[in-house]
């Protein structure tokens, strides 16, 4: 039908919209069972295998247990849809039949409460007996809750769009158990994946997980109860608020910085839209490191999360130069993934080093201009105390790394200072002119001999 539709002009959103009236004609259960799964395959964070969607069909609201009788055949669950869902030969997922669909069915108003529902029925799979019977340190036989793992993964993502009275009060259940279960190990596993924990998985605490979701009202419930360390790291030495920064949930940052982290006070009635009403504290420490000595600052301005930046700097607390374990600071970070906004904010404040050296002896600039971030090179370029002739400890200057990169734009930018030194040779005699030859960049040998003061004459050390 679909491709009779596109090739003789019919209007796909009116074939569609017909489709729902189509599915709800359907008799007995069939009817709501046909729009769940539009719902779920998509909505859902990322696509679901068959058995894992049979299974989260499967979940009652208000049951603590997991019914097999609730689970429905293949044929049953996608016949229900009228065709419109299929199992991808390719990867053995249930997707819609044509991407126009998946268009059609995310416009607000087309399938109401839809991340309210699945958040929902997450948590509810979550808190079932079966899914709490588990052990919580092993995640090697899953196979008879194929939708444990979505579940556990996902289940913060839908409820931070739309959370529902049921599903904040599922979530507190579950966080009660103080990370002793299965979800939390899958969780932990999953994110951390590329670090050591020193502790087990399963005493992730609570706050760190609803931090991590970003699910405000979650958090401030958490608070309220008091017995939340604020200031207090998970396995790998991460704080409540290094988890909200790396995510950027700037909702979940107002109220850790706002906290006293011996005497929380009542926060349910601040939780506001904008949080306007929080003042921060003195008694959170916005800059207690991980393991690897990152600081909250540090993932946030990392992975550009330009609101959360704005809140940490806000504080005089906050020390923007602060490095990691291989000398990396924040600027570093942001100048090196290219965040331009992130640059901005950091170099607006009156303490920032633009010239912190690296462990390799390396700044910002011989960062951004490794990377070719024009944008930043010019940002850091107009700092009065910028050095744009600095030397790594392999006697490379920014010029050098723009060179041999075949960064075109910032070797404009560089050669366009009057203090720049067109002819610095590293460590091994090179000189960007010898940098760019070598790499084969024409365009940056036409740049640099374009000006008088660069000599093509310099030998490397080997002549």
């Amino acid at each position: 039908m679909l491709q009779k539709v596109a090739t003789t002009g019919v209007d796909l959103d009116s074939v569609y919209a017909q489709t729902p009236e189509r599915i709800r004609e359907q008799k007995g259960d069939r009817s709501r069972l046909g729009m769940e799964v539009l719902m779920w395959v998509s909505h859902a964070v990322r696509p679901l295998g068959i058995s894992e969607l049979c299974h989260a069909l499967a979940v009652e609201m208000e049951s603590t247990d997991l019914g097999p009788e609730n689970i429905r055949p293949q044929d049953t669950v996608l016949g229900s849809c009228l065709g419109l869902a299929v199992v991808d030969a390719k990867t053995s997922t249930v997707r819609l039949i044509h991407y126009t669909l998946q268009e059609y069915l995310s416009w607000p108003g087309i399938l109401p409460d839809a991340h309210k529902t699945l958040g929902q029925t997450c948590l509810t799979y979550l808190n079932h007996k079966e899914a709490k019977g588990l052990p919580a340190k092993s995640t090697s036989n899953l196979g008879d809750m194929p939708f444990l793992k979505y579940s556990s993964l996902y289940c913060g993502s839908h409820a931070k769009v739309e959370l529902s009275g049921r599903a904040k009060l599922l979530a507190l259940e579950l966080l009660d158990q103080g990370g002793n279960n299965i979800s939390t190990t899958i969780l932990v596993e999953r994110i951390e994946r590329y670090h050591s924990c020193s502790l087990p998985y399963h005493l992730w605490p609570s706050l760190h997980c609803a931090s991590y979701f970003g699910i405000t009202e979650v958090v401030a419930a958490l608070i309220e109860r008091g017995g939340c360390g604020i200031n207090h790291s998970d396995c790998i030495g991460f704080t409540p608020l290094i988890r909200a920064a790396r995510q950027g949930n700037e909702g979940v940052m107002r109220l850790l910085l706002a906290q006293d982290d011996i005497n929380p006070t009542s926060l349910i009635a601040l939780v506001k839209p904008h949080f306007g009403g929080l003042l921060a504290r003195d008694d959170i420490n916005p800059d207690k490191p991980n393991n690897d000595s990152e600081t909250s600052l540090w993932d946030a301005s990392c992975n550009g999360h330009e609101g959360v930046v704005k809140l940490l700097l806000a504080r005089n607390d906050t020390n923007p130069n602060t490095p990691g374990n291989v000398g990396l600071t924040p600027l570093f970070l942001a100048t090196a993934f290219g965040q331009e906004g992130v640059v901005k904010l950091l170099l607006a404040r009156d303490n920032i080093n633009p010239n912190h050296l690296s462990i390799f002896g390396q700044t910002p600039l011989s960062y951004a201009s490794s990377e070719g971030n024009g944008g930043v090179v010019k940002l850091l370029l107009a700092q009065d105390n910028i050095n744009p002739n600095h030397l790594s400890i392999f006697g490379q200057t920014p010029l050098s790394y723009a060179s041999s990169e075949g960064n075109g734009g910032v070797v404009k930018l560089l050669l366009a200072r009057n203090d720049i030194d067109p002819n610095s040779p590293d460590n091994e005699g090179l000189t960007p002119l010898l940098c760019a030859s070598r790499n084969g960049h024409e365009g940056v040998v036409k740049l640099l001999l374009a000006r008088d003061d660069v000599n093509p004459d310099i030998p490397d050390h080997y002549g």
